[in-house]
C-alpha cells in the first residue's frame, strides 16, 4: 500500500496546493477589484469637478461679455449724445442763454439727485445705484463743461 499512500498524499497535497491558489487568487482579485472602483471614483470626482470649473469659467465669461456690451452701449450713447450737440449751429441770443443755464443747471441736478440716491438708498441696493448716477454725473460734468474751453481759432 505504499505506493497508493503516496499517491494520495500527492493527490491531497496537490489538492491542498490547488484551493490555497484558488483562495489566494480571490483575495487578490478582491483588492483588484476594490483599487478599480477606488480609481473610477477619484476619476468621476475629478471629471465632476472638471465640469464644474468649466460651467463656472463661462458663467464669468458670460458675465464679462455682458458688462462689456453695457459699457459700450453707454459710450455710443455718449457719442452720439456729443454728435447732436456739436451738430446744433448758433442760433438767437435767448436760446444761447437758455442753453447756457442748460448745462449748469442739469449737472447740480443730476449731483443732487445722486447724493439723494446716496442718502436714501438701502446698503443692497447702494452700490448699483450710485454707480450709475456717479457715471451720469461725472459724465454731465466733464462732457458739458470740457467743451466750454476757450475755443482756437484756425491756426495757419
Amino acid at each position: 500500500m505504499d505506493p497508493i499512500t503516496g499517491l494520495a498524499a500527492s493527490a491531497a497535497g496537490g489538492g491542498l496546493f490547488g484551493l490555497i491558489g484558488t483562495a489566494l487568487g480571490r483575495v487578490a482579485g478582491h483588492f483588484e477589484t476594490r483599487q478599480r472602483l477606488q480609481h473610477e471614483t477619484e476619476r468621476w470626482a475629478h471629471e465632476t469637478k472638471l465640469l464644474e470649473l468649466q460651467r463656472h469659467a463661462r458663467a464669468e465669461e458670460t458675465e464679462g461679455e455682458l458688462a462689456l456690451a453695457e459699457v459700450s452701449g453707454r459710450w455710443a450713447g455718449l457719442s452720439a449724445s456729443m454728435a447732436a450737440d456739436a451738430a446744433i449751429g448758433e442760433s438767437y441770443r435767448w436760446v444761447s442763454a437758455v442753453r447756457g443755464v442748460t448745462r449748469p443747471a442739469l449737472t447740480l441736478l443730476l449731483w443732487l439727485i445722486a447724493g439723494l440716491i446716496w442718502i436714501g438708498a438701502d446698503g443692497a441696493g447702494r452700490a448699483s445705484i450710485i454707480e450709475t448716477a456717479t457715471f451720469a454725473a461725472t459724465a454731465a460734468t466733464l462732457w458739458w463743461f470740457g467743451d466750454r474751453g476757450p475755443r482756437r481759432g484756425p491756426t495757419a
